[in-house]
């Protein structure tokens, strides 16, 4: 098994494959309810060519007795403070699900900064400027449940773990907040790429909110489906790695 280092000691950063000579950083959102372990597949086939560092958000694992943050905003500020002292290579942000917005957020705030990401890739989320009324976070702990079998975002030896499940339902509960009371202020565009993925069974994305990111940059913008849900992303992974390669290659060149 491999162990993930904590960036300079920093609680928020892991990293599971240092790449020292990598001429980029890939920075890893997690999902709601989800951890940085959920990235080492991508580390593991993007070392040592992409550094990869996984964002690790109060309230789960070894960060578990920490209290959870709820709203994007404090998120986003606590994830920008500490990547800037990252950005002494250039970065890229990935972030599926709730993490795609978190790193638009994110990636608007490095750029005021003066920090142009070289691309932003947002997985199996609808644009900011796209809102939907959710209110999965002020259900009960079994509709919760029900919720996270329907997107299949949760492993079943978890989901049928009853101790396991109490232990994580408060982050889950936490971030699924965070997403849904979520508003972009709007206006407000960025500079870098935006890359668009999204499974076309999704029934948390539909083409036209995926489509609409095209709106939220001035810069290069692309939309690619692929098959699957929600978490098309467990069986589509290598395609998606390619492109984050691909990318990552081109641009540092």
């Amino acid at each position: 098994m491999v162990s993930a280092n904590r960036v300079d000691g920093n609680l928020w950063v892991r990293q599971f494959h240092p790449a020292p000579t990598a001429a980029t950083r890939l920075v890893c959102l997690p999902h709601a309810g989800g951890s940085a372990s959920y990235f080492l597949p991508v580390s593991k086939a993007l070392a040592p060519g992409v550094d990869v560092l996984a964002i690790q958000y109060p309230g789960r694992q070894d960060r578990r007795h920490e209290k959870c943050i709820d709203n994007i905003a404090e998120l986003a500020d606590a994830v920008t403070a500490v990547l800037l002292p990252l950005a002494d290579r250039p970065l890229v942000l990935f972030g599926h699900s709730m993490g795609a917005t978190l790193a638009f957020e994110v990636a608007l705030r490095l750029e005021r900064k003066g920090i142009v990401p070289l691309a932003l890739f947002a997985s199996g989320r609808r644009a900011p400027s796209r809102h939907r009324d959710e209110s999965v976070h002020l259900r009960g702990d079994d509709e919760i449940i029900a919720e996270l079998k329907t997107l299949s975002g949760t492993r079943s030896e978890v989901l049928g773990d009853e101790e396991i499940l109490r232990m994580v339902l408060p982050a889950i509960r936490s971030d699924y907040k965070a997403a849904e009371t979520y508003r972009y202020a709007g206006g407000a565009q960025l500079t870098a790429p935006i890359h668009a993925h999204f499974g076309v069974e999704d029934p948390r994305v539909s083409l036209e909110e995926a489509q609409a990111w095209a709106d939220h940059t001035t810069g290069h913008f692309e939309l690619r489906s692929h098959p699957g849900g929600h978490f098309y992303l467990n069986d589509q992974a290598p395609r998606v790695i390619e492109e984050i390669a691909r990318v990552s290659s081109s641009v540092a060149s």
